[in-house]
């Protein structure tokens, strides 16, 4: 029986898309060993949104030759769908799959162990006519929570991102499919799915399908308790879907919105299609449907161009608006976007002093909206055992994805419990009795 192990770079999406390439392994025939181990193959799903996650790509592929010379490497993903060329040449890669390929794998090896010849699986991904890569999970490896891949590309074209000419034009899932593997989870006793793509909020627009029609339909299947959504565009957050939304119990009303800056003249050359004014009515038609949602975003730091003046614009819109939690990323030149050459690119030391600003903020801003929920009684799925100072907890997530942990004398894995969050454990992690 041959060995394999895989690496995972990157997003979500590609999470999603490696597990899918795993369970194609076993049913193969393989042995799945983890990644530092001698293995017979080894598949490295590729991330491709920096010149840094380029460059991490590359190492973990040679990582991977040095640690067996003998072993078949395999590259997938969207490092070798932008960089074919350079992926052609590097000798320490015996097979590269591109995106929309990826359910070719285990053929592709088959091919290669008849020929021992490098093998080049790399199509033009920005051909319109592009459809759906069908990939498919039975057994996620987390116990509790399955992410659902429903939709793949991008046509946004922001001026500092690769991703659409990584993974081609929006294309949407089959939303039968999507409820077949729905069912086929909730049958293996998942409770909660994510939903994910790499644009979600274009669920549907080539098929006359819609994001809002998907989640009503997955809330009709029997055993799934929760539906989390990926990360949404703002204007996605319209009256008849938040509205919609909040007649679906199972919806979890935690919702990431990106924003990447709250000044407007940023966001233009950034080429996002909101202005910041859009943004916050999307926060507040969400706050008038649910009565106290959890909203996370994304903000980038440095923008080509960015100065002091949109900086603090920047900051002041975050804290008026309030976040759950903000994820911050300095900028960094991607090769191949306009961004990259842009005028007045910003010192490093100016980003990382934006950045400090913004996380130390962002802190603040998630202790109070935790806080919120000490003295009430709150649902949580547990997931798993863990000490936490010394103690055993069994630890889960609400459905604003707010931690708490729970003492236990029999399991709670995956159990949906309620109880009354009474004080804070740790800055993250709020005690249920």
């Amino acid at each position: 029986m041959k060995k394999a192990a895989l690496h995972n770079l990157g997003c979500k999406v590609n999470a999603y898309e490696t597990e899918a390439m795993q369970q194609m392994l076993e049913s193969a025939g393989y042995e799945i060993v983890s990644f530092g181990e001698k293995a017979d193959v080894y598949v490295i799903n590729t991330c491709s949104v920096t010149n840094m996650a380029d460059r991490k790509s590359r190492q973990m592929l040679h990582r991977a030759k040095k640690m067996n010379p003998e072993a078949v490497v395999v590259a997938a993903g969207c490092y070798v769908q932008t960089k074919e060329q350079e992926a052609v040449v590097d000798e320490a890669i015996d097979i590269i799959i591109g995106n929309n390929k990826k359910h070719e794998l285990v053929s592709r090896l088959d091919e290669f162990f008849r020929d021992h010849g490098k093998i080049d699986a790399v199509l033009d991904i920005n051909d319109r006519n592009q459809e759906f890569e069908e990939l498919y999970l039975d057994k996620p490896s987390e116990h509790t929570r399955a992410f659902i891949k429903v939709q793949d590309g991008c046509n946004q074209f922001c001026s500092y991102c690769i991703i659409p000419y990584a993974r081609g034009r929006v294309r949407s899932r089959n939303m039968a499919s999507v409820l077949e593997e729905v069912t086929r989870l909730a049958e293996n006793g998942y409770q909660e799915v994510v939903l994910t793509g790499i644009h979600l909020s274009s669920y549907g627009i080539e098929t006359g399908e819609s994001l809002l029609h998907l989640i009503q339909e997955i809330h009709k299947c029997e055993g799934i308790q929760r539906i989390r959504l990926g990360s949404l565009e703002p204007k996605v957050v319209t009256e008849e879907f938040a509205s919609e939304l909040s007649k679906l119990e199972k919806v979890c009303p935690h919702f990431h919105l990106s924003l990447q800056s709250g000044c407007d003249a940023t966001l233009q050359r950034m080429n996002r299609k909101y202005s910041a004014e859009e943004y916050e009515t999307g926060c507040n038609i969400l706050r008038k449907y649910f009565s106290h949602p959890a909203i996370t975003t994304d903000v980038i730091v440095g923008f080509p161009g960015e100065t002091e003046e949109e900086f603090a614009i920047t900051k002041a819109f975050v804290e008026r608006i309030h976040f759950y939690e903000m994820h911050i990323f300095q900028y960094s030149k991607r090769q191949g976007t306009r961004a990259a050459v842009m005028k007045d690119q910003i010192p490093e030391n100016d980003k990382k002093v934006r950045s400090a600003e913004l996380i130390a903020l962002g802190e603040r801003m998630s202790q109070e909206f935790r806080q919120y929920y000490l003295g009430k009684e709150e649902e949580a799925l547990f997931e798993e055992e863990a000490e936490i100072d010394g103690n055993q907890y069994y630890v889960g997530y609400t459905k604003e994805y707010v931690k708490v942990a729970k003492a236990s004398d029999v399991p709670l894995d995956n159990q949906l419990v309620k109880g009354t969050l009474t004080k804070k454990i740790n800055d993250e992690i709020y005690l249920m009795e």
